[in-house]
């Protein structure tokens, strides 16, 4: 039995599971990160647009603050959110950016004077302070009442990606490629690490951790239609799944993107929408106006794909042998722009679908693009039903996004998920109850049930082929699960994927190759997947409301209600061919927040019973409180549950820490130093 003992294992080599490690390493313990490909080819590098920080340089971003940040978060998951842990994430997210551009990352910077733009399809002229000269600046994205998505033209996943990787070498963290954790070891309390299969010799190692972090992204690959990398079958959250202690919250929870192409599906980024991009249907006449007069195409991502979607449904789409689509204009922008600022789309469109948006419209439709559900964590990243189990980024339901995240809340997250992760990990280990005494007989158990579940598949007569199990899960969630959920559609995809995980206990696989075998692999995969499949679909046929990206068709209002909770689900045995499904309260009376309208899409809605008295406090704290940090921490204190090297205040140019951080901390003067030197 082949063993690799570590302090911890890091699952997942992007942005998230990255920074995560470099907060253990830096903190003096030993860390191994496993990874499915090369960190630089993690799918952290499609991240587009830019990443959310409330700088507040930009003359758009001015006024901007942790505040405002946390508003539109909170509006933008449907209130589905963990407001605390929402408010953790504002916090420390210009600290973040600030951090990465201290590391490297080639932030796009404000120029002094007049620059131009497009703002609702009219060019208009935007005067910088001279100030902010040489800052970091921002864009526009949806949902958003500043400008705010700091971005490294449409590369910024690329380069963060990058950034942290060099970053992680510098540090002399391992990385152990073409490795894919196939189960958590645990005792039932605790996690002791992982059995992982190398894809390269097919061999089975236990890697034995203090500490085990799942960050191994979304679980797009459930669609036929997604903008995730082939990479993305959520394994990760599938094997915490799977042990039967260990839950996933809002599974149900799946953003569509309103700008994939067609038909590849690739993303094009909110950031053309951001920069002054219209949305056309056939007649070339911008609709979003129509649906949504303030916000319009900036609306948030779950109201926009709907309304295309329902604009496609009138007979307004455009027909093409690839089906219907609606155009993406951003011919405005003109020539410079695109080649500068959205260079990367620009080859995108060139090179799939050989157009050139200088002077073409872009074809495109609403495709799955994130995963809001995953590992259930509490706000330090561990799993609360499972010990030394964490996960961060998108791989984890820590809950910032409820049930709709905002654009550029996601690349944003794993920066800073990871550096707050990393830091409960890191004193996680510093404490004396970390230290493991697993039996080897208990890791053995673990790797012999492996071993022979793979044997199993290697060796059946069975008559099922894993590539068409797949296919054919990929189309019942595309077209049950989607955009537009009822009660018929939900209990048919139940009902067909029920079948499928029958038919999947009969998979043969029919290479023998001990070595790289995609074959072996799509088998045990299409088993895992199809369990989250099930919790999606099964978690949206017993939610009956709207709420963010979860939308029914039979109940369109959103119910505080009788659903304002968020949705457990777990896998007790295997003899199980659902998930049970539990529900977490979210507490109004605590909320900084209380359920409102959202500022956009409908205004609808059954309210909780809790929500006017909640509502009349917070308004009355309002009136007697003047400065925004004591109002804060009046209605909902949650500094205290942030790793002490960040608690301190963020500094701008409107809010220099001389006049607001009285206390003088360590934190908040390292702050400021890391503000004049990174901005």
């Amino acid at each position: 039995m082949k063993t690799v003992h570590t302090d911890a294992l890091i699952i997942g080599g992007g942005i998230a599971g990255l920074r995560t490690a470099i907060g253990i390493k830096r903190a003096g313990h030993d860390v191994i990160i496993l990874s499915l490909v090369p960190p630089k080819r993690s799918h952290s590098a499609a991240a587009q647009g830019g990443m959310q920080a409330s700088l507040g340089n930009s003359a758009k971003g001015q006024g901007d603050n942790e505040d405002i940040h946390f508003a539109d978060t909170i509006r933008g998951s449907d209130w589905g959110a963990d407001q605390q842990v929402a408010r953790m994430f504002v916090d420390t997210a210009p600290k973040a950016v600030r951090e990465l551009a201290a590391w490297g990352v080639p932030w796009n910077r404000v120029r002094k004077g007049d620059n131009k733009s497009i703002i609702n399809g009219q060019e208009v002229v935007i005067s910088e302070r001279d100030e902010a000269h040489g800052l970091i600046t921002a864009r526009n994205f949806g949902g958003t009442q500043k400008w705010r998505t700091c971005y490294v033209a449409d590369g910024t996943g690329h380069s963060m990606l990058y950034t942290m990787s060099n970053k992680a070498i510098a540090e002399k963290i391992p990385v152990h490629e073409r490795m894919e954790a196939i189960a958590l070891i645990h005792d039932g309390q605790r996690c002791y690490g992982a059995v992982v299969r190398s894809l390269v010799d097919g061999s089975l190692t236990a890697y034995i951790a203090k500490a085990t972090c799942i960050a191994t992204g979304g679980y797009g690959r459930l669609f036929r239609a997604t903008t995730n990398a082939v990479i993305n079958t959520g394994i990760g959250a599938a094997i915490a799944l799977e042990t039967g202690v260990a839950q996933l919250g809002n599974m149900e929870a799946i953003q569509f993107h309103p700008t994939g192409i067609i038909p590849a599906g690739i993303l094009v980024t909110e950031g053309c929408r951001g920069d002054g991009g219209l949305l056309l249907d056939k007649d070339l006449h911008r609709f979003m106006p129509d649906y949504e007069p303030e916000k319009k195409e900036l609306a948030s991502r779950d109201v926009v794909s709907r309304h295309m979607e329902a604009h496609i449904a009138k007979g307004k789409g455009v027909q093409s042998r690839f089906g219907e689509h609606l155009w993406l204009d951003i011919r405005q922008l003109g020539a410079h722009h695109i080649n500068t600022r959205l260079r990367e789309i620009k080859e995108i469109c060139q090179y799939f679908m050989g157009i050139d948006p200088v002077t073409d419209l872009i074809p495109v439709r609403p495709v799955q693009h994130y995963s809001m559900g995953g590992v259930r964590t509490d706000h330090r990243g561990e799993s609360p039903t499972l010990k030394a189990l964490f996960s961060a980024g998108e791989a984890a339901c820590w809950d910032m996004h409820g049930f709709n995240r905002l654009g550029g809340n996601s690349v944003a997250e794993t920066a800073v998920a990871g550096m707050i992760v990393g830091e409960f990990m890191a004193e996680f280990l510093s404490d004396d109850a970390s230290h493991i005494g697993v039996s080897t007989a208990l890791v053995r158990s673990f790797m012999e049930r492996e071993q022979e579940k793979l044997d199993q598949l290697a060796n059946s007569s069975g008559t099922e082929n894993p590539f068409q199990l797949m296919k054919a899960m990929q189309e019942c969630m595309t077209k049950n699960v989607g955009i537009f959920r009822n009660e018929e559609r939900l209990k048919i995809a139940v009902a067909e994927l029920l079948e499928l995980s029958e038919r999947a206990k009969n998979i043969r696989v029919y290479s023998g190759t001990a070595g790289a075998n995609p074959e072996l692999v799509a088998a045990y995969r299409v088993q895992k997947m199809l369990k989250l499949s099930l919790c999606a679909a099964y978690g949206a046929l017993q939610r009956e409301e709207s709420r963010g990206a979860h939308y029914r068709e039979d109940f369109p209002l959103r119910n505080d209600r009788d659903w304002l909770c968020r949705t457990l689900a777990s896998w007790e045995s295997d003899e199980q061919n659902l998930p049970t499904l539990r529900y977490e309260k979210l507490d109004v009376r605590r909320m900084e927040m209380p359920p409102g309208w959202r500022g956009y899409g409908s205004k609808e809605r059954i309210d909780h019973p809790d929500t006017e008295a909640r509502q009349l406090q917070v308004d009355s704290a309002a009136k007697q409180q003047t400065d925004r940090y004591q109002l804060q921490q009046s209605l909902m204190p949650f500094k205290h549950m942030l790793p002490e090297k960040l608690r301190g205040r963020n500094e701008r140019l409107d809010e220099p820490l001389a006049n607001t951080d009285k206390a003088g901390t360590a934190s908040g003067r390292l702050n400021n130093r890391s503000h004049k030197e990174a901005l």
